[in-house]
């Protein structure tokens, strides 16, 4: 187990991180490699064939009208709400335990982030709660299947249908994962996709995608991400007739992103098989687990457990080289941003005990059965006492 001492130990260097990179871009490097050389060789950098091929096969994939290449998930995330025309005044409903991003992109269009708790004993968007949030004011929702769990989406469809909202789904830690038979991305009004390199589908970069079955929002967004230049959709060129981004999908990451397509459902099937050997060693430990999927409703980006005594177990993973991280240590409605909104600790009280007691442990397609086995051995040894004895046991060998 290593050097433990004083609280829990000076720490290992990591023998298993939280997440590698570099063993599928090593399984997949001729066929990157090739495709970045016909990229090269084409000198076609911007709206190149990829970008429209890749359009095409996600379209395809999660069965949708259109799929739009943009810049970044952010990006995705504010051109659909641009495209779907929220404006200042308006109020979008949004759970407060998640990233940053998604109540930004509320923010910089003048709109009012309304933030709503999480479910009791889970991650995701509690419907109920945001219920007793709608105003005459409320113009959409984004529900964000966090971690990548499909958020509860008959619930939202059904409140969002009541009360005439938009749903932009945010799916980027939840590609090619499935509600009720639906791929996720594929129920609201529009889904935002993120293709950061840490993410199931990863670039080698910043990428993004907006799905929709609305042709008339699949032609805004194609708009807005090209400096809204008419050309875009058959006009003159060099004439705007609305202030767009320059957000389009590289060329360079849409290649990339086609050579690692065809791999996700097999990428998210070990996520899972790792999920649930997880859960065999951990079932009965007290530490907190995702739920299992169910019929892929549950796609794994991140494996987030949780414990009272969280920062105790990080010291105890970092003394013993064990990767994690902890996303989301305070949730939005309590940040310094929105402070002038007046939301007050206990306010939201389920977000607020998911952000101290939530905890990321290693995860990923390459990952090994025997480092998960490892890493579940870690965790017990904290959960039945070894680790505290350990640590009393170093501090004595000091005095």
């Amino acid at each position: 187990m290593g050097k433990v001492n004083s609280a829990y130990g000076n720490a290992r260097a990591v023998e298993i991180p939280r997440i590698d990179l570099r063993e599928q871009h090593r399984a997949l490097q001729h066929k990157i490699n090739a495709a970045l050389r016909q990229v090269f060789d084409s000198t076609a950098f911007v709206n190149g064939p990829n970008v429209r091929a890749f359009e095409e096969e996600m379209a395809s994939f999660l069965d949708v009208k259109h799929a739009v290449g943009v810049a970044s998930g952010t990006d995705a995330l504010n051109l659909s709400l641009d495209a779907l025309g929220i404006k200042p005044g308006d109020e979008v409903l949004v759970p407060s335990f998640t990233y940053a991003a998604t109540a930004a992109a509320i923010s910089h269009h003048g709109a009012t982030p309304v933030f709503v708790d999480s479910l009791p004993g889970g991650f995701n968007l509690d419907p109920e709660d945001a219920a007793r949030r709608v105003t005459p004011r409320t113009r959409a929702m984004i529900p964000v299947h966090l971690y990548g769990e499909a958020a509860p989406m008959a619930e939202i469809m059904e409140l969002a249908k009541a009360h005439d909202l938009l749903v932009v789904e945010d799916v980027a830690q939840a590609v090619g994962g499935y509600w009720n038979g639906r791929r996720l991305g594929s129920i609201g009004h529009t889904g935002c996709f993120s293709f950061y390199p840490t993410k199931n589908l990863a670039a080698c970069g910043d990428a993004g995608m907006i799905t929709t079955n609305d042709d008339e929002v699949a032609d805004r967004v194609r708009l807005l991400r090209q400096q809204a230049d008419a050309s875009v959709l058959g006009g003159q060129k060099y004439t705007h007739p609305a202030v767009g981004y320059n957000s389009r999908l590289d060329e360079i990451q849409a290649a990339i992103l086609r050579v690692k397509l065809p791999h996700l459902d097999s990428w998210n099937r070990l996520r899972q098989r790792h999920a649930e050997r997880y859960l065999s060693h951990l079932r009965d430990s007290g530490i907190l687990l995702p739920e299992a999927s169910r019929n892929g409703s549950h796609v794994y980006c991140l494996y987030t457990i949780r414990c009272e005594r969280r920062d105790e177990l990080r010291q105890w993973l970092q003394a013993c080289g064990v990767g994690f991280e902890l996303y989301y240590p305070l949730p939005l409605h309590l940040q310094e941003a929105y402070r002038d909104l007046g939301y007050r600790e206990g306010g939201l009280p389920w977000a607020e005990r998911l952000s101290r007691e939530c905890l990321s442990i290693p995860l990923y397609p390459e990952l090994t059965g025997e480092q998960v086995d490892r890493v579940a051995e870690v965790i017990l040894e904290f959960a039945e006492g070894k680790a505290g004895v350990q640590a009393e046991e170093a501090v004595g060998r000091e005095l």
